[in-house]
């Protein structure tokens, strides 16, 4: 079976690449954190993810969790072997506290440096490390919203893997529309809650990994008012825990069952009963009824870290087929002679479309990472400040929801490289094809991501974001179009770049266009982004690997054609999105369903 090895060269590239384009060195918290540093912590990270969590993932895939009925006590879930010895490694190495404050027993370093650390996990075994988002999103809500009391019992063993965190959103009846929750808080004398409702869909809910698992739950009040307004968090561990940090009581939370899932088959996503004997007490997380504020912290960091996953998979889908279409005779070339499938246009062609999809969206994530830690190490007051926020949270959607919604292709891709090998389990690169597919539904769907950035982040504020994004992309595209191999593609490129601020005038600005039809159009709004985000990241990093005094001209080279390769087979697709836009809604009033 093949494994994963971490791109190595490629990571410490895009890393010191965002650490000097963000121009991290200039901040005095981040002294010392530089790539060098990086370096060291990825190499390090390389081997645990090939030597440790990568043969755990077929594993993971054929045996699954395996789900035992308490019946009417602590239904148990049992996770495949290898499972927890990892976890035991992984935890008692740091890694989980990557990113997580020392005075909690983290190592406090940067996302930027996180971000590819957090990739290699997400390809050697993308099932095995779904916790990890969530005791790094878990734990920021707790130090931004949480009382020091809460801090001090709780953060400790999150961040040192003794526990670990699950989110509880969705019920039976509310997916993504979460106003329409039905799990009750009740205030009790001491001041805590008693908790008492269904979830469902809560990855990591219930397992043999640690002897705590703290759920974050959202539960609304009998007076809460109506709807998203109402929601309140409360954290639940499912073993009551003491003021000095102890595990206490059991907290009457039942695991009632596992779901039967397309893949990710070794990550446990639960259903879970609160308050089945009346007996399950929470403590409020931040203020009454800001519940939904609190968790959109988790949320974003989970998206992100879902658009990791996109670039992960797209990535370990890529070696395998690279490694195979080098393996794999078949067919001749212009002398006769027998040749392996690399050789054949059509087969490079998709590894070229694999390699540079998967690049670009990589330097597009660890740009975002390093814009977060620029963002959080800055004067809060400051315009840079803001406007770095705000381009923050305009690429968010478009990298959790592009990302992942190329992996999907990247996998069947992959199929096709491998021919009929590629639907038989035993070479596993149908896993990725199953595995990939929920990562553009969970954490809010393509649609959902589409809509946060149409109206959100580019109508939100009448698209002053959007339009400086626009501008800098035209910056680091112009300078090539002097360059005889990639002035075509920058012709094209600067006639997308117009074409979407001329959509953006005509259609999703207006004040007279029908709200319906945007919500129509805005998939296909975000693919065009999308497209535009990798060819600006492609142009970028080939402009900076120019830049440096140590050229290394085989490297340097395949970016450049990478770039030549993505402007001529990917960016018109961008030009096609946004003629969709701008037929916004046609037939789609007119059709019954």
């Amino acid at each position: 079976m093949m494994t994963y090895l971490a791109p190595y060269k490629d990571m410490q590239r895009l890393v010191a690449q965002a650490y000097h384009q963000q121009d991290l060195a200039a901040l005095e918290s981040l002294d010392g954190f530089d790539p060098e540093l990086a370096n060291a912590v990825m190499e390090e990270a390389a081997k645990f993810a090939a030597g440790v969590l990568a043969p755990l993932n077929s594993v993971g895939d054929v045996q699954g969790c395996r789900f035992q009925d308490g019946h009417g006590q602590q239904g148990k879930v049992i996770t495949p072997d290898g499972w927890q010895e990892a976890y035991q490694q992984f935890a008692a190495s740091g890694w989980i506290g990557l990113a997580l404050p020392e005075k909690f027993g983290g190592q406090g370093l940067p996302k930027y440096i996180a971000q590819p650390v957090n990739e290699m996990w997400l390809s050697a075994n993308l099932a095995f490390v779904m916790f990890q988002a969530l005791a790094q999103g878990g734990s920021e809500i707790l130090l931004n919203f949480a009382s020091d009391a809460i801090q001090n019992r709780y953060l400790p063993n999150i961040v040192s893997g003794g526990w670990t965190v699950a989110m509880a959103l969705t019920e039976p009846n509310a997916g993504s529309d979460l106003g329409a929750l039905n799990t009750k808080a009740i205030l009790q004398s001491d001041g805590t809650y008693k908790i008492k409702g269904q979830k469902i869909y809560i990855t990591y809910g219930e397992h043999d990994l640690t002897d705590n698992i703290v759920h974050l739950v959202l539960a609304r009040t009998p007076d809460a008012p109506a709807g998203s307004r109402g929601i309140s968090l409360f954290i639940v561990p499912k073993y009551r825990v003491t003021d000095n940090g102890a595990l206490g009581e059991y907290n009457d939370i039942r695991c009632t069952g596992i779901e039967h899932k397309m893949g990710l088959h070794g990550s446990p996503t639960c259903s879970i009963s609160y308050g089945d004997q009346d007996n399950c007490i929470g403590e409020l997380v931040g203020e009454l009824n800001q519940g939904l504020m609190a968790m959109f912290v988790l949320m974003n960091e989970a998206r992100l870290s879902c658009g990791l996953q996109g670039v992960a998979l797209g990535e370990l889908g890529y070696q395998r087929a690279l490694a195979y279409a080098h393996e794999r005779t078949q067919g001749t070339n212009k002398q006769g002679e027998k040749v392996a499938i690399v050789e054949h246009a059509d087969v490079k062609r998709m590894l070229l479309d694999m390699r540079s999809e998967t690049f670009a969206l990589r330097a597009l994530g660890y740009q975002i990472a390093a814009q977060i830690d620029a963002t959080e190490a800055a004067d809060h007051s400051s315009k840079n400040s803001q406007s770095k926020k705000d381009r923050v949270a305009l690429l968010t959607p478009i990298f959790k929801a592009f990302a992942t919604e190329r992996a999907n292709v990247m996998a069947g891709q992959v199929v096709q490289v491998f021919g009929g090998m590629g639907f038989v389990e035993e070479t596993g690169v149908a896993q990725i094809m199953r595995d990939a597919r929920v990562t553009t539904i969970y954490e809010g769907t393509t649609g959902i991501q589409a809509r946060d950035l149409m109206f959100r982040k580019v109508r939100g504020d009448q698209g002053k974001a959007i339009t400086e994004l626009l501008a800098e992309m035209a910056q680091h595209i112009r300078p090539f179009e002097s360059d005889a191999m990639l002035a075509p593609m920058a012709k094209e490129a600067l006639q997308v770049l117009a074409a979407v601020e001329a959509v953006l005038s005509s259609r999703l600005l207006s004040d007279d266009s029908d709200i319906e039809s945007l919500h129509a159009v805005s998939v296909p709004f975000l693919e065009a982004m999308g497209v535009l985000c990798c060819m600006w990241q492609l142009c970028s990093t080939l402009s900076y690997q120019q830049a440096q005094d140590s050229h290394d001209v085989s490297y340097e080279q395949n970016i450049k054609a990478m770039v030549a390769f993505y402007g001529a087979y990917r960016l018109p697709s961008a030009m096609a999105a946004l003629k969709v836009v701008e037929n916004a809604g046609l037939g789609l009033s007119e059709y019954e369903f």
